[in-house]
């Protein structure tokens, strides 16, 4: 099907609306740039989940972040829909770009009475599209930037690849500083940042008692500070590690808000990571982040950006993309401290090497 071409000259104010979790959100980032690129007069206004709005909030081609609430009761849930369905009316968007791929960012959208509304035509929400966009098996085959950036190019624009890109405001980095002094760690000290949770499931997690004798050797050779990051569903990994630990680091895991944590994560001078949503922030901060992949697909979500490192073996099994192993765990259980610590010696050496 032929999309509808879109004049970029009628296109004044824009609606995008954000993935809902972490890693998905910071992938989104480059298509986000190439929208402000495509529409360089518009103002763009992104729909986000509370969880994921520092991610736009200092991010220099996004005008507002309408922060779209999730309540536990199902009455309250469609209360928020309303009021978001209105503000969206009262707005009068020209353009909104669908990042999400459910049938509700569709219909609010649709609701909301925006004039142009694209994104993949998945969930059965083609109907509600004015651009939909098809969703071929091919597409699934590439890293999930491109992913996002294939809807900017199938409306005709140009949507270079590139790698995703956080904004800091100075006021966070300095709480940032304050906050890792009152644990002890001071500005010239190397710090060495553990994701050691994911949300997806089990299948995803190196085993925590590695992070932790990694974590020891860092304090031995490099002199490291460890830092444990991750949110209150991570607490107990994180614990687990912080107790297993000779050299005690200082475990972060359900304490800082997501803003807080980028700009705790910005501060590392390394990071280590399953993969996951902190992965992707740390990756898109510019940190040399070494990521441990088993059951997930790397070429689909593997960080991105010059300074990033993938530790992985070739499991017959692998990916499969599962939330617990059905076999042997063979995928994480092979990886050894001792693996992971020799990519980090060379790793770190190499990125010493890549100019700034």
């Amino acid at each position: 099907m032929q999309l509808q071409p879109l004049e970029g000259s009628s296109i004044n104010t824009i609606l995008i609306r954000a993935t809902n979790w972490v890693g998905d959100a910071v992938m989104t980032l480059p298509a986000l740039e190439a929208v402000s690129e495509s529409f360089p007069s518009a103002k763009i206004t992104v729909i986000a989940r509370p969880w994921v709005a520092p991610l736009f909030e200092n991010h220099p081609a996004v005008s507002n972040v309408m922060v779209f609430q999730k309540h536990e009761s199902f009455i309250k849930d469609i209360s928020e829909i309303r009021s978001l369905v209105e503000s969206i009316k009262e707005k009068q968007f020209d353009l909104a770009i669908l990042f999400q791929n459910a049938f509700e960012a569709a219909i609010i959208a649709y609701l909301g009475g925006v004039k142009n509304r694209v994104g993949f035509d998945s969930d059965g929400r083609g109907i509600l599209l004015t651009h939909p966009i098809k969703r071929t098996n091919e597409i699934f085959k590439i890293h999930q930037v491109e992913y996002y950036l294939s809807i900017i190019k199938a409306l005709g624009f140009k949507a270079e690849s590139r790698n995703p890109v956080i904004y800091i405001s100075e006021n966070n980095f300095n709480r940032a500083d304050n906050i890792l002094k009152q644990n002890g760690i001071n500005n010239d000290e190397f710090v060495l940042g553990f994701a050691p949770g994911a949300i997806f499931g089990n299948a995803k997690k190196w085993p925590p008692e590695r992070f932790a004798e990694i974590g020891d050797i860092a304090a031995q050779r490099w002199g490291a500070k460890t830092i444990i990051m991750g949110s209150k569903k991570e607490k107990y990994i994180g614990t687990v590690v912080s107790n297993l630990m000779i050299h005690t680091p200082v475990d972060f895991c359900g304490i800082t808000s997501l803003e807080e944590a980028i700009a705790i994560i910005s501060r590392c001078n390394f990071f280590v990571s399953n993969d996951s949503g902190l992965m992707h922030v740390a990756a898109a901060l510019g940190v040399p982040t070494l990521a441990i992949f088993g059951s997930t697909d790397h070429i689909a979500t593997g960080p991105r950006g010059p300074k990033t490192r993938i530790v992985k073996h070739d499991i017959d099994c692998a990916p499969c993309l599962k939330q617990e192993c059905p076999t042997d765990f063979k995928c994480m259980l092979s990886i050894t401290p001792e693996q992971v610590w020799q990519e980090m010696e060379q790793f770190r050496s190499a990125c010493e090497n890549i100019s700034e």
